[in-house]
C-alpha cells in the first residue's frame, strides 16, 4: 500500500477530528493500525484532537470554599504517650556507648573447648590455586595484599582443616556465638 497525496491528507483529516489509528486505519483501508501512527509521526502532526471536547468543558473545577468551615467540636484533649522502643536492631544514636579500644577482635572458638590453632597462611593468589589447597579468602580484594590461605585441603573440601570449622559451624554453636 502506498500513501498518495488523497490518502495522506484524508489522514490528516481524520486524525485532526480526534479518531484513533484504528479508526483511521480501518476508514483507510488496507493499512494497519501501526502504518497510521508511524505516519503520522513522520508527518510530525500535533497531537490527537480529543473526541468529545476537552476536559474542562466536560468536568467544571469545583470552586474553593470562600469561607472556612466553622468548628462544631472541642478538640480532644491529648494524653501524653510514654515512647516505647521497639527491642531489636534500632537503637537511639545517644544510647551507643562504645569503647573501640577496649574490643578485640576474636575468632570462633569451637564449641568442645580445644585449643585451635590457627595455621600460617601461604598467601596464594588465585591463579596459584589448586584442588589440593585452601580458598579461603584474606583481606579485601581491592587491596594489594589480598590472599588466599593456601593450606593444604582434605579430599571434597574448598577449605583446609581450620577455615572448614568456620565455614561449616553447626546451627546450634552458631546460635550461642551470638
Amino acid at each position: 500500500m502506498n500513501w498518495t497525496d488523497e490518502r495522506v491528507e484524508k489522514l490528516k483529516k481524520l486524525w485532526s477530528e480526534g479518531l484513533s489509528a484504528s479508526q483511521i486505519a480501518a476508514q483507510l483501508g488496507g493499512v494497519s493500525r501501526n502504518a497510521v501512527i508511524g505516519k503520522v509521526h513522520r508527518l510530525n502532526l500535533p497531537g490527537r484532537a480529543k473526541a468529545g471536547g476537552t476536559q474542562a468543558a466536560a468536568r467544571p473545577k469545583r470552586p474553593a470554599p470562600a469561607t472556612p468551615r466553622p468548628s462544631t467540636f472541642a478538640a480532644r484533649p491529648v494524653a501524653a504517650r510514654a515512647v516505647v522502643r521497639p527491642t531489636g536492631n534500632t537503637i537511639a544514636k545517644e544510647e551507643i556507648d562504645v569503647d573501640f579500644e577496649a574490643q578485640v577482635e576474636t575468632l570462633p572458638v569451637p564449641a568442645n573447648g580445644n585449643n585451635v590453632v590457627v595455621p600460617m597462611s601461604r598467601r596464594l593468589e588465585l591463579t596459584q590455586l589448586t584442588e589440593r589447597t585452601c580458598k579461603w579468602p584474606i583481606g579485601d580484594p581491592l587491596n594489594d595484599d589480598f590472599h588466599f590461605c593456601g593450606n593444604e585441603s582434605p579430599d571434597n573440601s574448598p577449605y583446609c582443616t581450620y577455615h572448614q570449622r568456620l565455614a561449616y559451624q553447626p546451627s546450634a554453636e552458631r546460635r550461642r556465638m551470638r
